[in-house]
């Protein structure tokens, strides 16, 4: 995304209420420290953060990026399980805990708001974790964000990582905990809400799901299932959801898939006839009663196709302004179904040619 494009999603974001924007990773390339820098510059409301390696000299760009912000963050991050350290860091423990101490204080004597993170927390030893979190909370990180980096933890050992944490880490009630999860075998939404449960009180996500190789935690889904779960209130203006993962699907280039959830064409589309008879009835037959599609911005829609039933056709040439009788409704039901098993879609357009055609149908007097 160029600075214009990030710049757009950001306002939107800070409009929803959206905590913190983290807005890029500066050192990467002349881009992303402009977009970061006037990010911070022009957005008014939510913390902007600027990621950075556990490296001075990122340590640095990622400050001289966000310091204009209202509420300024660096985010810095080494990983720390023992696959990471070997043959990435090629660092022991020792000098991964050095370097911890080094560039977490560093990043506080020049930024008051300090996030750290074990980047593969999922897969680093519990005693070792805690030593660094220990050490990154002392040296002034007040947010604690442990990632499941390649997407390999399950739901309940992630929530035991954050459990085991909070009971062993002395100094953790210094610091906010932070799930960072990713979609490698479908799981980062469920890991975070996971987290959430143990104690994780920041959750690091992307519209759509979007990010390296499967993604990562979507910020929709995320969302809505700790209001529906939890209840929680988290100040977001969730009825803008749709239109800012059309943004993003728009500017990324990358679609979203039909079915996805909250925010796909089908998130709120029912098509066989129990369900749609259901739902015209009451909605919270075959939808979590707790969300509905104007919460975040969507419409339900009724699909014809051949698990089609009366319900939806009748209501559907109700709507245009047609009268039929029972006979009726089923023939035209049977005409969608047929229709729609020559795998065409029946759209509304067809709905209104099979109702007038032989004038099956007789509209409703105008007033």
């Amino acid at each position: 995304m160029n600075l214009e494009e990030k710049l757009q999603i950001a306002e939107v974001l800070a409009d929803m209420k959206v905590d913190i924007i983290e807005a890029g990773f500066p050192i990467a390339s002349n881009g992303d420290f402009e977009a970061v820098s006037e990010i911070s510059k022009n957005i008014k409301g939510s913390t902007i953060a600027g990621l950075a390696r556990a490296k001075i000299s990122d340590i640095e760009r990622a400050w001289e990026a966000v310091k204009h912000a209202e509420s300024p963050r660096i985010h810095t991050f080494i990983a720390t399980s023992p696959i990471h350290m070997k043959y990435k860091l090629m660092k022991t423990e020792s000098e991964v805990l050095e370097s911890i101490k080094q560039t977490v204080t560093y990043a506080r004597n020049l930024c008051d708001n300090i996030e750290w993170s074990c980047e593969d927390g999922g897969r680093s030893d519990l005693e070792f974790l805690y030593q660094c979190i220990e050490l990154a909370i002392d040296c002034g990180a007040s947010t604690i964000n442990i990632p499941d980096t390649v997407g390999y933890t399950l739901p309940n050992e992630f929530g035991s990582i954050f459990k085991s944490v909070k009971n062993n880490v002395s100094n953790i009630d210094k610091a906010i905990l932070s799930t960072h999860t990713h979609n490698d075998l479908g799981l980062a939404v469920a890991n975070s809400i996971a987290a959430i449960q143990e104690g994780a009180r920041q959750v690091e996500c992307t519209i759509n799901g979007i990010g390296e190789r499967a993604g990562n935690a979507a910020y929709e889904e995320v969302v809505m299932a700790a209001i529906a779960v939890y209840n929680a209130n988290l100040g977001i203006d969730t009825s803008r959801i749709m239109e800012l993962s059309s943004i993003v699907e728009d500017i990324s280039g990358i679609a979203k898939p039909p079915n996805k959830a909250i925010v796909g064409d089908n998130a709120f589309s029912h098509e066989s006839g129990i369900h749609a008879a259901g739902v015209i009835e009451n909605s919270d037959t075959f939808e979590p009663g707790v969300m509905t599609p104007e919460m975040v911005g969507a419409r339900r829609q009724f699909v014809l196709g051949k698990h089609t039933g009366t319900h939806a056709v009748r209501m559907y040439l109700r709507e245009a302004g047609f009268d039929p009788t029972e006979t009726q409704v089923r023939d035209i039901t049977r005409r969608v179904k047929d229709y729609g098993a020559e795998k065409k879609r029946v759209t509304k357009r067809e709905l209104m040619r099979f109702a007038r055609e032989g004038n099956v149908f007789r509209e409703k007097v105008k007033e």
